[in-house]
């Protein structure tokens, strides 16, 4: 039995945790990109994305379509040229950044993108509850109560540990027949919504200005592709380098894009018509309100079903993300320690908290500036032509190529806290109009006001990457991708 077959094979547990893929247990195609975020895409609870550009973007439905098509297939052609570097350097994406900040600079990308992937799956996870509890209700009458909850908490999180737990092969497996499976069970869904859509207003809609198309691409990229834009590469790891990057290119887009554009234009629809469906502290039970009864457990099936897709994939990446900050432990213990830390999440937002989403989803917006700051940083390092040794990659010590300067690699941390700054003034994180916690000094600008601090702060962090640091080799010091001025100023 070959080594690929023993370490990364469907049913099995993987037992590889961050350490670089060697070249002989490389395997798969291009394809399989299409299917991940195929999977990761195809929640109905897309639909409110399509739904605001309607109710708080100004936009019509045709405007709203261009956003989509330019928003989600854009987005997700970053995450997978980002991805290129897994397949380059075959380890996740948090551990190739060690190369690029240093061994210690690169403690604070990662943390912060630990948080914001257990925030995310405790959103997926309590969403994903409330379905499972609808479900039960619409099934069976049963009521709501505390022990049920708990229940419908664990029966998500067992299934996320089922399918994460095991591994890259099983979820590469998983989502190839989950995208099929859940993709056909949601067009019924969407064929049925689409009957509720009341034509007239949509045609009737008028245009929205061009700000708003710019800011509604940004909301949507922002919403989609720039959360996954920091995994991409824990699952191009395992492709061999022949893999043309082209097509890894390609396939992340139309597998994120395909489903996206539908969700989101079908979205715009619905709203055209009501625009509640935007405002709806529970998008789950709004969109079940537009169907006819008989279709409600169908629908919540789905519902359940693609949460499930992609809470796998994230609970996946923050095992991996867990490790690369030190966690000794073997992989499906990081996304064991994961999924308790999720379900104490749930318990806590679905039984002891007021409130959940509003608070929550304003800590997470505030965490997308930090990760756009990286991203920027990355993508610059990677257009350079980075080469990984592997060997330095999982070296923390001082004798590690990538130790730099005390651990840490000046321009591209001295890049990410300068896209910070930048990023946070133009921000503005709020639950409502009075309950507002935090806005920088620039956040009543055009790009604050349309959310577009994450963006500054990508801008930023490539620009001042580029003006600082020089081209990167293998085995770089310091010293010899510094720029002059930052030798200096050290």
């Amino acid at each position: 039995m070959t080594a690929s077959k023993t370490n990364d094979r469907v049913g099995t547990i993987e037992t590889r945790g961050i350490e670089p893929v060697p070249d002989g247990e490389r395997h798969g195609r291009a394809s399989q990109m299409f299917w991940t975020w195929f999977a990761a895409n195809i929640s109905i609870l897309g639909l409110p994305l399509g739904a605001t550009l309607i109710a708080f973007r100004g936009l019509n439905v045709w405007q709203a379509v261009l956003v989509a098509i330019v928003g989600a297939f854009g987005s997700f052609a970053l995450v997978g040229a980002l991805s290129l570097a897994g397949k380059k350097g075959g380890a996740p994406a948090l551990t190739l950044s060690r190369s690029v900040f240093g061994q210690r600079g690169n403690a604070g990308p990662t943390l912060i993108s630990w948080l914001s992937r257990i925030g995310w799956e405790t959103i997926s996870t309590t969403t994903a509850a409330y379905a499972l509890l609808a479900l039960l209700n619409t099934a069976f009458g049963v009521g709501q109560n505390t022990v049920l909850t708990v229940v419908c908490l664990l029966v998500f999180i067992i299934c996320t540990l089922l399918i994460s737990g095991l591994g890259h092969a099983t979820i590469m497996w998983i989502n190839k027949w989950a995208t099929v499976v859940f993709g056909l069970l949601n067009l019924v869904v969407m064929g049925f919504l689409v009957a509720t859509v009341d034509w007239a207003k949509v045609l009737d809609t008028p245009a929205g200005p061009v700000s708003g198309v710019i800011a509604g691409i940004g909301f949507i990229a922002a919403g989609t592709g720039i959360g996954w834009a920091n995994a991409g590469a824990d699952y191009a790891r395992y492709l061999p380098r022949t893999v043309p990057g082209r097509r890894l290119i390609t396939a992340s887009a139309f597998g994120a894009g395909i489903p996206l554009v539908l969700l989101i234009s079908l979205g715009s629809l619905l709203s055209a018509g009501d625009t509640s469906l935007a405002t709806a502290s529970d998008p789950v039970a709004a969109i079940n309100a537009m169907l006819p009864s008989w279709m409600a457990i169908p629908y919540l099936i789905a519902a359940f079903g693609g949460l499930l897709m992609s809470n796998h994939l994230s609970t996946y990446s923050a095992g991996l993300t867990m490790i690369t900050l030190g966690l000794r432990v073997p992989r499906a213990a990081a996304v064991t320690l994961d999924v308790v830390l999720m379900f104490a999440g749930g318990i806590y937002f679905m039984l002891i908290a007021d409130d959940f989403y509003g608070p929550f989803s304003t800590f997470l917006t505030l965490l997308a500036v930090p990760i756009s700051a990286w991203i920027g940083v990355i993508a610059v390092d990677s257009l350079r032509g980075r080469a990984y040794d592997s060997q330095a990659l999982m070296d923390t010590t001082r004798t590690s190529r990538y130790w730099y300067s005390g651990g840490f690699r000046l321009p591209a941390v001295v890049g990410w806290a300068a896209a910070i700054v930048a990023g946070l003034l133009f921000t503005r994180a709020s639950t409502s109009d009075t309950d507002v916690w935090f806005a920088g000094p620039l956040s009543d600008t055009w790009p604050g006001e349309n959310g577009l601090g994450w963006a500054i702060s990508m801008i930023v962090g490539a620009v001042v990457y580029t003006l600082l640091g020089r081209r990167p080799g293998a085995g770089d010091s310091d010293d010899a991708t510094v720029s002059p001025a930052l030798q200096e100023a050290r």
